[in-house]
Formats: C-alpha cells, sequence, structure tokens
C-alpha cells in the first residue's frame, strides 16, 4: 500500500525564517550563525533541555521556506499543507497576526505545494483576544485557528513552552475560549502526555468547537531518557506508555477531538539522533512508534486522524518521506485499505481546515 493517486494534505508544517522575522530562537539564531566557530560546538553553550528538544540546531539558525521544504519532500505527493505557528515574538496585542500575514505572503503552490490553511497564535487568557481573532482573519482567508504555546513539563530538564502548569484550565482560557467557539474556529492543542486530561476537559466543556490534539500528546522519554529523569529506564518508560495509553483513550471517547500522526520523530520523545543528513530507517522507526500508532487507529479510527510531517522540526530524526512511510504500515498491519489511507492522508484534514478542494487535483 503506498499514497501513489492521493493528493496528500501535509497538515503541519512550520516556515521561518529567524534572521528576518521576530521569533523566540531570533536572538540565538544570529549569535550562532555569526559566532567564529561550528554549530555544532556553539550549540553546546546553550541549555541541555534545549539541545534535547532541537536535537540539530542547524536547523533553527536558517530560514526554512517554501523552497527548502521542497526539496525535503522526495517523493511524497504533497499538493496542499498547513501552516502552524511557530514561536513568533512581539509585544502588541495582535502582533501573533503579522506571523499569519508574513506565511500568507510566501511562495506556496508555484512550484510547491499551495498553502491550504493557516494555524496561528493567540492565547485565549490574554486580553484583547477577540480583536486578536480579528486581526488574524483580516490577514489571510486560510486562516482556521489558532495554536496556545501550552506545553508544560514538570521535569525542569524538558523544555516547557509556558511558564506553569494548567494553562489549558484557567478561568480566563476558558471564558477566551468562547471565541473560538462563537467564530467557527478550531483549536491545536500541542501539549505533553500528562497534560493530555485538561485536553479532554476542553473538549468536554465545548463540543462545539474541533480540538486538534497535536503530536499524539508528545509523550517526552517514551523511546529513551530526557531531562532530568523523564523516560529514565525501560520501566519507567512502559508507565509513561500506559498512562498516555489511557489518556488518549479518554481524550478519543470526544467526537469533537481528532488527532495528528505527527511529530512522532521529535527528538524530544528521546530517540537517538543520528548523524546530519542520514534519517533514521523506518524500520527502526516502526518499532519504536508501532504501538502508539496502533493504539491511536484503534482509539480514533481512521476517521479522525491525521498526517502531518511536522517539518523541519522532525528533520534531524527522519525525512517527510520515512515520516509517511512508517503510518502507511502501520495502516497497512492495522487491516487499514486505500480508504483509510485517503482518510488519514487528506480528506480528514481537508475537512477539519476547511482545505479548497480545488487545491487538490
Amino acid at each position: 500500500m503506498d499514497l501513489a493517486g492521493i493528493s496528500v494534505v501535509d497538515a503541519h508544517v512550520h516556515q521561518w525564517d529567524p534572521l528576518t522575522t521576530p521569533r523566540d530562537f531570533s536572538l540565538l539564531a544570529k549569535v550562532f550563525r555569526y559566532v567564529p566557530m561550528s554549530i555544532d560546538v556553539a550549540a553546546r553553550l546553550a541549555p541541555r533541555r534545549d539541545r534535547e528538544f532541537v536535537g540539530d540546531p542547524d536547523i533553527y539558525v536558517r530560514p526554512y521556506l517554501p523552497a527548502d521544504y521542497r526539496a525535503d519532500l522526495g517523493a511524497v505527493p504533497v499538493e496542499a499543507l498547513v501552516h502552524v505557528e511557530v514561536e513568533w515574538a512581539g509585544k502588541a496585542p495582535a502582533a501573533k497576526a503579522d506571523e499569519t500575514r508574513w506565511v500568507a505572503s510566501l511562495p506556496f503552490g508555484v512550484d510547491t505545494p499551495a498553502l491550504g490553511a493557516i494555524v496561528g497564535s493567540g492565547d485565549p487568557a490574554a486580553e484583547g483576544f477577540a480583536a486578536l481573532i480579528d486581526a488574524h482573519q483580516s490577514a489571510s482567508s486560510l486562516f482556521r485557528g489558532i495554536r496556545t504555546m501550552v506545553a508544560h513539563h514538570p521535569d525542569p530538564g524538558v523544555r516547557s513552552f509556558c511558564p506553569a502548569p494548567g494553562a489549558l484550565t484557567t478561568k480566563a482560557f476558558l471564558d477566551g475560549f468562547a471565541v473560538l467557539a462563537e467564530r467557527g474556529l478550531s483549536f491545536d492543542a500541542w501539549v505533553y502526555s500528562h497534560q493530555l486530561p485538561e485536553v479532554t476537559a476542553l473538549a468536554q466543556r465545548y463540543p462545539e468547537v474541533t480540538v486538534v490534539l497535536d503530536h499524539l500528546g508528545t509523550p517526552a522519554g517514551i523511546f529513551g531518557p530526557v531531562g532530568k529523569h523523564t523516560g529514565a529506564n525501560p520501566g519507567v518508560r512502559r508507565d509513561l506508555f500506559v498512562r498516555w495509553r489511557d489518556d488518549i483513550a479518554t481524550l478519543a471517547a470526544h467526537p469533537n477531538v481528532v488527532a495528528k500522526v505527527s511529530g512522532m520523530a521529535m527528538p524530544i520523545l528521546g530517540h537517538p539522533v543520528p548523524v546530519r543528513g542520514n534519517p533514521t530507517p523506518v524500520p527502526e522507526l516502526l518499532e519504536r512508534a508501532a504501538p502508539l500508532l496502533h493504539h491511536a487507529l484503534d482509539v480514533f479510527g481512521a476517521q479522525r486522524l491525521i498526517w502531518g510531517s511536522n517539518f523541519p522540526v522532525d528533520k534531524p530524526i527522519t525525512s517527510v518521506a520515512n515520516s509517511a512511510r512508517v503510518v502507511v504500515d502501520v495502516l497497512a498491519d492495522h487491516g487499514g485499505g486505500a480508504a483509510e489511507l485517503e482518510q488519514i492522508f487528506r480528506g480528514n484534514a481537508q475537512r477539519v481546515y476547511g482545505i479548497d478542494a480545488e487545491l487538490l487535483t
């Protein structure tokens, strides 16, 4: 079974230029670019939690734009993609909408896949959230929803993306979230796996909002040790898997939740980082990720799973082709056929993100 004949949607792609646009990692990118030593040597100056998260800092100190993504595609027949926000910096209330405007201006759809939808950044707990959504919608007609950086890990050695736990449960966040419900917008939830019950509570409170779980909940350390103690040994990793398995099943019971089979090669999962330019072979990725993917198919079904490459974040570990191949092989082993393949690699993303069918030949 393969992707021949399917106009694939890559539902999770990042574009950036940390040298000309404001990113949370722009300062480091500029320092590492101009410091008189190799990036690999310079990276040793960075905190371990950052090194473990990025895997290969070389990716973050240079632009990653439509032509770079096209070069990484290989033979994967991606016709359209969904851009997901990535650490755009700016203190003005509507600054995050500048990323949506910038992404919409990039040269997609010429000799590159078309831009099918944009997931912007925003925090429902912040003052002026409704005005920010206005700005996103004015910036591009492809704006479909938001992602909020709420991933927080109790291990101080694992990188967190918000200052405190429980961001999804605060009164301000829950009240502000109503704006998404009123406007028919989606919410991409990127959390670490111990936060899955918070996503479940959010989905239960707002059944009218489509909640997209990014990267199957990112169980940090499930493939190997990271941080100070996360995934430290096989027993700890087994406990992590059991908790993730149960929490994912509970979340999947809510029909307004879909999940992305993406980010399975994020370095923070505990993958060994191969030599640059040598992606991890598919059999090795399958050995690690297949139990998670089989369980996701069991609880969500092919009708509520969406493939995304998570490039370039996953690039230190895998290629786009290998990322897709792992999902195809697990689906085939799970008894899926052409109809299920089309759902995961095209139809579900098209439905959830409102992608124009004319973009998919």
